[in-house]
């Protein structure tokens, strides 16, 4: 087999316990100034950091959008996918080696738009990635049309006489369809996000957590002021009530709830129960067969 050539990245040895500092990327996040996207990144990056793991024991996947650009801001293993299409390559890369940490990032156009049909499967296997959305309420990386959660009656270059379709709940529908955790952020709330995502990533499961992440550039309704005024932490709510979750998950007006809405850690994952994994890691196991016919295979597939 050919030599490997020698990586030209930056090498980052951690000393002790990571800190969010060593989850910094090398190149500068270019989103808007004011974007919520900055906050969730660096949620990430210290959530990162407290689950105790090497950079290269994470992988970060996203598919296309502004939200989407993030693992290129991220210090770890990273995937830029097909628009709609992370969850499907993130589902592949756990299978790959169940023993990575796999978080999917994007937005709501991304995830419960174009890739809603992968969004609804995945939950529905509960398969164990995190899946955190940035959700902005418009598509900004096209520059301001309507997404499936803009609220009725909005005004964007797409619905500019308001928007006449209803917008789509993803906490109701991740806890109805599958998803075995099932949390609400603000990006204007970094402690309580950074903790979501900390308790999402050890969750063995599907895990969503909706992030309100405000457009400062193409939503002027949903803004940081508007969710600042509005948002409330659950409080003496049982996650493990899903009639409960429910009830305070179609909340929306003067109050909507942020926090943990829904946790099951009784239903194992996915790749618990695949007798192929319980060798270990597909990516450890042997193949079976000759280097000979491993390079015939791939020279067919060539």
């Amino acid at each position: 087999m050919a030599k490997r050539e020698r990586s030209t990245r930056r090498e980052r040895p951690v000393k002790g316990a990571p800190t969010a500092k060593d989850f910094q990327g090398d190149v500068r996040p270019d989103w808007c100034a004011g974007c919520g996207d900055y906050g969730v990144l660096s949620s990430l990056q210290n959530a990162y950091a407290k689950l105790g793991k090497g950079n290269h024991e994470h992988l970060t996947v996203s598919g296309i959008g502004c939200s989407s650009n993030l693992p290129g801001y991220i210090q770890t293993y990273g995937m830029h996918t097909l628009h709609g299409r992370s969850l499907a390559v993130a589902t592949g890369a756990k299978f790959a080696n169940h023993e990575m940490n796999v978080v999917v990032t994007g937005g709501d156009g991304d995830g419960y738009g174009i890739g809603g049909n992968h969004f609804i499967h995945t939950m529905r296997k509960n398969i164990d990635l995190l899946y955190i959305v940035m959700d902005n309420q418009i598509y900004g990386l096209t520059i301001g049309q309507a997404s499936p959660t803009s609220l009725m009656d909005m005004k964007t270059k797409s619905t500019p006489f308001g928007n006449i379709e209803a917008p789509l709940n993803p906490i109701a529908m991740a806890i109805v369809t599958g998803a075995t955790y099932v949390a609400r952020g603000f990006s204007g709330n970094p402690r309580q996000l950074t903790e979501l995502m900390y308790n999402g990533m050890q969750h063995k499961g599907f895990a969503l957590i909706d992030v309100f992440s405000p457009c400062i550039t193409f939503n002027r309704d949903n803004t940081t002021a508007f969710f600042k005024q509005r948002v409330n932490e659950l409080e003496d709510h049982d996650p493990s009530d899903k009639a409960a979750a429910l009830e305070q998950a179609v909340k929306w007006g003067d109050e909507i709830p942020i926090g943990l809405f829904y946790q099951d850690t009784s239903r194992p994952a996915l790749d618990e129960m695949e007798p192929v994994l319980e060798n270990g890691p597909m990516a450890h196991q042997p193949l079976g067969i000759t280097q000979e016919q491993g390079a015939a295979i791939v020279q067919r597939m060539m």
